[in-house]
């Protein structure tokens, strides 16, 4: 299947964002088809960029796309939370200018109907890395009604989880991402945008890919390394990826760490990374959205950290 180069969401915010990083290196924790990656590089003539991503098909895609940036790139294939923490070990810490991850499924995965991602795939997968062992298909057909609850309520935020697990149970086996969709119509939220499906989808693609384990994996790795004059951009696509990253970043930013009930300060007050850039998430202007109708669930935070970090 040909691919067909994409501009990525919000791609002139995270420009903008990176604007003043004239030397050192860039981590773009979700290459993707490199869209982000690409632009960063033109925009930025003196950094050097570390891509990471898990799908094969992307790295193969974007190893060519970055061939005329080759001397100043370098790919790396595998999960980023475990990807960035070899890189820390490679480089020094200083060198590590800004970091920048955008969250979730690409457009490209979600318009390949054979990776199982879209309403219409003929199939159950949505493995980001399709060397992975857990894909869609396990979830539906072999999760207890108890554990489908689980994921339907935290990462569906589904009203009414427990009719949609029961109904899973005792109709399945499912054999394709059109055909769970359709049957479960009927207990789908409505009035909305979005399809009707959208929330069970999401929750079982959390599941499959640990979305919010590997986002909470990287915000620890960043908070952990003490990244000195370094700005870290994330763009999450919905409400649960959004809270993780703001409550990270207003965590970040406190310099009194003790407790709350406490009567007075005992730490050293001085535990601050730094300051948050964008007080409310950035969104994608009516241009873009026109252009680009997928773009209207992202948002961009943006964090400085200390150089003193």
């Amino acid at each position: 299947m040909q691919i067909i180069p994409h501009v990525p969401v919000l791609y002139a915010q995270v420009l903008e964002a990176f604007s003043d990083i004239e030397n050192g290196v860039i981590i773009d924790c979700t290459m993707g088809y490199g869209g982000h990656s690409s632009m960063i590089l033109e925009a930025n003539p003196n950094i050097k960029l570390i891509a990471i991503d898990q799908d094969q098909s992307a790295i193969d895609f974007s190893t060519s796309r970055l061939d005329p940036y080759k001397e100043r790139v370098e790919i790396k294939k595998g999960r980023f939370s475990t990807v960035i923490k070899e890189i820390l070990k490679e480089h020094d810490i200083k060198e590590i200018r800004g970091v920048l991850a955008d969250i979730g499924v690409s457009s490209l995965q979600l318009d390949q109907k054979e990776r199982g991602f879209s309403f219409s795939s003929d199939n159950l997968d949505m493995r980001m890395d399709t060397d992975a062992q857990l894909s869609a298909a396990e979830v539906v057909n072999e999760y207890s009604q108890a554990d489908l609850e689980r994921i339907l309520l935290e990462y569906g935020e589904l009203r009414n989880y427990k009719k949609i697990a029961s109904f899973i149970v005792n109709n399945r086996p499912f054999s394709s991402a059109k055909e769970l969709s359709e049957a479960l119509k009927h207990l789908m939220p409505t009035g909305k945008k979005i399809h009707p499906a959208t929330l069970l989808m999401q929750a079982i693609r959390i599941e499959v890919n640990n979305e919010l384990g590997e986002l909470n994996s990287l915000l620890d790795t960043i908070e952990e390394a003490k990244f000195p004059n370094a700005k870290i951009a994330i763009i999450s696509f919905h409400s649960l990826e959004d809270r993780i990253v703001k409550n990270s970043f207003v965590r970040w930013r406190e310099s009194c760490v003790c407790p709350k009930e406490a009567m007075r300060c005992t730490c050293s007050n001085d535990y601050s990374y730094g300051k948050i850039l964008t007080k409310k998430p950035i969104t994608a202007e009516d241009d873009e959205l026109k252009a680009n109708p997928r773009s209207r669930s992202a948002k961009l935070r943006v964090f400085q950290t200390d150089s003193k970090a």
